[in-house]
């Protein structure tokens, strides 16, 4: 049988057509109706308008308070649960970690409904206690993205290098706070990014749980159902952009914390 070699510039066609149908013409589509009015004319109108409605500004400030506070619980619950899994001798310890990521085979519709029928046993009327309902609903949705990515970093680490530093004369306290965190921050950094982000713009669960508040995901389908495409695109190319900062923002501080691959002994 005759063998056929592909350059590497072929075997990437595949792949640039699709990020050219799917990524990048979306992209396109999306920067033309964000700088341009109802006529199809070049204007700033879209953009100077976002940063002059209260509504459109108290929607992001609420936006990142819930992402905020979301990733803080998330962070406060995963880490310790992370690090208890990965460095435990349980022989079952794959099991337990498997009941956090079960939650995600059923569908997110269902839980988020056996979810709202708890809140309403525990609290009456949920109308109430809408920031919290959020903060308990997105923690619950994301939980297992950050504890994932912790405990696969964490299982990784060199044991070694926490007897060394004990060795040298380090506490409990101390080899944790010099030796494991810093080298368990990458993996820190992809749980917050799967958990920020996402939770600035998940408004299913707002609906579900308290219909009676906004965040972005939420005001860029309100425009969209308005048939405002030019407001609704300007604001999610906002959105996009504060995404790709935070991202590099978190990337660069991810690559510092850990002296790129190296402990602070």
């Amino acid at each position: 049988m005759r063998s056929f070699q592909f350059s590497r510039k072929t075997l990437g066609i595949p792949y640039a057509v699709f990020l050219l149908i799917f990524v990048a013409a979306p992209l396109a589509i999306l920067i033309f109706y964000a700088f341009t009015n109802g006529q199809g004319e070049p204007t700033l109108a879209n953009l100077t308008g976002f940063f002059t409605n209260a509504n459109t500004l108290g929607t992001l400030c609420y936006s990142f308070a819930v992402a905020f506070v979301t990733t803080a619980v998330c962070l406060l619950i995963a880490y310790p649960t992370a690090y208890i899994l990965a460095l435990s001798r349980m022989k079952r310890k794959s099991v337990l970690l498997l009941l956090f990521i079960m939650p995600m085979w059923i569908n997110f519709s269902l839980r988020l409904t056996a979810l709202k029928e708890i809140l309403t046993l525990l609290e009456g009327n949920m109308a109430y206690y809408p920031f919290f309902n959020t903060i308990v609903g997105m923690t619950y949705d994301f939980l297992p993205f950050m504890i994932l990515p912790i405990y696969t970093t964490i299982s990784k680490l060199d044991v070694s290098l926490v007897e060394a530093a004990r060795d040298l004369g380090a506490d409990g306290r101390s080899a944790f706070l010099r030796v494991t965190l810093p080298l368990s921050m990458p993996g820190i950094v992809s749980g917050i990014s799967m958990v920020f982000l996402p939770s600035m713009t998940n408004y299913v669960v707002l609906e579900m749980l308290c219909n009676s508040t906004y965040i972005m995901g939420s005001l860029i389908g309100s425009y969209f159902a308005a048939y405002d495409w030019h407001g609704g695109s300007m604001i999610a190319l906002i959105l996009l952009a504060v995404i790709c900062l935070f991202v590099l923002v978190t990337g660069d501080g991810g690559e510092k914390e850990t002296g790129r691959g190296g402990a602070v002994l």
